[in-house]
């Protein structure tokens, strides 16, 4: 059995667990405590560490189980295919968030951040982020003197 990403309709993760768990399909939500601010009081509420996005443990032949749940949108993909979490990956988070963990911020890549090229003929390079699209990084490497566009 293999972990895969689920995106979920926004605000949704928790119904889409507890249906996910009705169909006995392993489901995991990581859930962080972050302090929310009223006109009247200040709370403290639990919410997904990933915006509309849950993991599920299933077969491959099995995935087509999960769109019985309404709030599930679709999977995420990389390459092409559905992607997979290592179990590893799964087993470091839920490792991290024994503890509670209260404001915790998950950012994408933005332009101006400094971006390490994971892999190809530029591997280890580091550069400047300049532009974000879908499907495509423009990076400014500036050592070398090159503007180059990484696609994924």
């Amino acid at each position: 059995m293999l972990w895969y990403a689920l995106y979920t309709k926004s605000r949704q993760e928790k119904k889409v667990v507890a249906r996910l768990l009705q169909l006995n399909i392993e489901v995991y939500c990581p859930m962080i405590f972050q302090e929310r601010q009223w006109s009247d009081r200040k709370k403290k509420v639990e919410v997904p560490l990933l915006s509309s996005y849950v993991f599920v443990k299933l077969e491959s032949k099995d995935r087509e189980q999960v769109f019985q749940v309404s709030g599930v949108v679709r999977y995420l993909y990389w390459l092409g295919q559905p992607a997979i979490i290592k179990e590893t990956e799964i087993e470091l988070m839920q490792k991290w968030l024994k503890d509670k963990v209260v404001s915790f911020e998950v950012v994408g890549i933005q332009p101006g951040s400094l971006y390490e090229i994971p892999s190809g003929p530029f591997i280890g390079q580091k550069g400047i982020v300049d532009k974000v699209d879908k499907s495509q990084i423009t990076l400014v490497l500036e050592q070398l003197g090159v503007k180059i566009i990484l696609r994924q």
